[in-house]
């Protein structure tokens, strides 16, 4: 499975989301997406989900604490203990041994993250 994990901060929109996944996952095709739990009901990721038609797994936080990130974040590292909330929903959800195939990717406003990783079934 290929999952595109995405960071983002309360005033994200649909279109600061799609660049940021634009330029992680070019290339590729997109199994689902994933993000920490707490950004559950947010309006800009529900529409981007339906505009996607992709599933979304909701990650708890301390799931990502426990990945490997390549890049890093201090204030993903102060909220969440994980240098990238991207990477690491997209390592958590795509499972056991899953590994990046594009890192951490910013959109240009700054407001959303994105990263995509495979399962390591795969």
């Amino acid at each position: 499975m290929i999952v595109a994990g995405l960071g983002f901060s309360s005033a994200a929109t649909v279109n600061s989301l799609r660049a940021a996944f634009e330029r992680a996952s070019a290339g590729q095709v997109v199994d689902a997406l994933a993000t920490v739990a707490d950004k559950e009901g947010h309006a800009a990721l529900a529409d981007f989900a339906s505009a996607t038609a992709l599933p979304v797994h909701f990650i708890a936080p301390a799931d990502l604490a426990e990945q490997r990130t390549l890049t890093c974040s201090n204030r993903s590292r102060a909220t969440y203990g994980t240098g990238s909330v991207a990477e690491a929903s997209a390592l958590a959800a795509a499972g056991a041994g899953a590994r990046l195939t594009s890192p951490r990717q910013i959109s240009d406003d700054r407001l959303a993250t994105c990263a995509v990783a495979i399962g390591g079934h795969i």
